[in-house]
């Protein structure tokens, strides 16, 4: 981390200017011991702190710490706006500023800090990097935004609002650099991740387009970020499952069900079940091709069975996925679950757990139905039969009374 590179020489001042006339200086230096604060050096003698002690001194290097992180990230940010042509005159490279770009991603790993990167004077800067001439410096400076924007819904709508959505979109889609093209696609998963507005953008961008066009390349990696991104939305929004489906995504996602990628054919998968649990369509989305898959799945299981024992172990998503599409597909188990490789030995089954309070409300539920037969319904509200009620959900005589009306 780099509040590890901390300044010593500047606790040292701080250390010095920290008494108020009331008290001596608590600590102006300090002693570690296998890089734990044990204690603090006061004058000539070193006093080994208690427990009060070492823990008052841990919060003030933190506060240095993060009073020289803003600072670098302003040094930072002044640097990045400065005009290229004015840097290669004080001989600033691309490489320099690639580091830069590197040093602050480092920094705005905290939430606060990444929050702070628009206040010093960064972010935009860092956005406008995503339009450099160099390749490289395109990337670094999407890593930085991937970090900053990350489960973090203040600077998503800071990166928004600064005009970082566009790049990124026209990186992910068009980059001649395909290094480039997956790291623009890693900060837009993260930057419309649990983002409504990040969503309908892309969207309205006709980003789906970019997601199939990523699927048909030669990259692994690229394919992988691809459909983890599909899979969200498909998950998020199944009303878009008609789009996708238009568009070609389970042909594509057929395809790469037979990758010789692990994580490619178990994100295949999931996009392939999301397309066939959804509730609109049902399967038909894939029913054109349910004999294609159909052989596409039970290819898939043979070489299941020929897998080695750390090989099967490894796939354990991809068996599960496997033979939940078939289910949802076919209405009937796999041949995983005939042949015992759904769930080996030493592995949690990942069917319903036992209903263990059930057993509770058994004796209650029996009670009720003694006092009260099937064939007979009374008022909740006349006070006559019907035992205990369990509120778990809407009474029967309220269900009773809606469907008379």
């Amino acid at each position: 981390m780099a509040g590890d590179r901390l300044s010593w020489s500047g606790l040292l001042k701080w250390s010095l200017s920290y008494a108020d006339g009331t008290r001596p200086s608590r600590a102006i230096s300090c002693v570690a011991d296998g890089g734990e604060l044990v204690g603090c050096v006061g004058g000539a003698d070193v006093v080994r702190g208690s427990e009060e002690e070492r823990r008052w001194l841990a919060e003030a290097v933190e506060r240095h710490m993060m009073v020289d992180v803003v600072s670098r990230m302003r040094e930072i940010a002044l640097l990045m706006s400065t005009p290229l042509s004015v840097l290669e005159a004080h001989g600033i490279t691309p490489d320099d500023i690639e580091g830069l770009l590197a040093e602050l991603q480092v920094h705005v790993e905290s939430i606060d800090m990444a929050n702070d990167l628009h206040s010093v004077g960064g972010l935009v800067p860092v956005i406008k990097y995503l339009r450099n001439s160099n390749a490289r410096i395109r990337a670094r400076a999407a890593d930085v935004v991937t970090t900053v924007v990350q489960n973090n819904p203040t600077s998503q709508q800071l990166v928004m609002e600064a005009s970082g959505f566009d790049p990124l979109l026209s990186n992910f889609t068009s980059d001649p650099d395909l290094t480039a093209r997956i790291k623009a696609l890693g900060a837009l998963s993260s930057l419309i991740r649990n983002n409504e507005p990040g969503v309908s953008a892309f969207r309205l961008a006709n980003g789906y387009a970019g997601l199939r066009d990523a699927l048909t390349s030669e990259s692994a990696r690229f394919q992988r970020k691809a459909l983890n991104l599909t899979n969200y939305l498909l998950s998020e929004s199944h009303s878009d499952c008609s789009v996708f489906a238009q568009l070609g995504f389970p042909r594509l996602m057929m395809h790469l069900v037979s990758s010789d990628d692990l994580g490619v054919r178990e994100a295949a998968l999931g996009g392939l079940l999301e397309l066939a649990r959804d509730t609109t369509l049902g399967s038909r989305s894939l029913l054109a091709d349910h004999d294609r898959l159909r052989r596409l799945l039970q290819a898939r299981i043979e070489r299941i069975r020929m897998m080695a024992p750390e090989d099967l172990d490894a796939a354990r998503e991809e068996r599960q996925l496997v033979d939940s599409l078939w289910i949802t597909c076919y209405h009937e188990p796999s041949t995983l679950h005939v042949e015992g490789l759904l769930v080996l030995p030493g592995e949690e089954c990942f069917e319903q757990p036992p209903d263990v309070a059930g057993r509770f409300f058994e004796p209650l539920r029996r009670s009720s139905a003694r006092r009260a037969p099937s064939n007979e319904r009374s008022d909740p509200g006349d006070g006559t039969g019907g035992g205990m009620m369990l509120l778990l959900g809407p009474s029967p005589g309220s269900r009773s009374n809606s469907g008379s009306n």
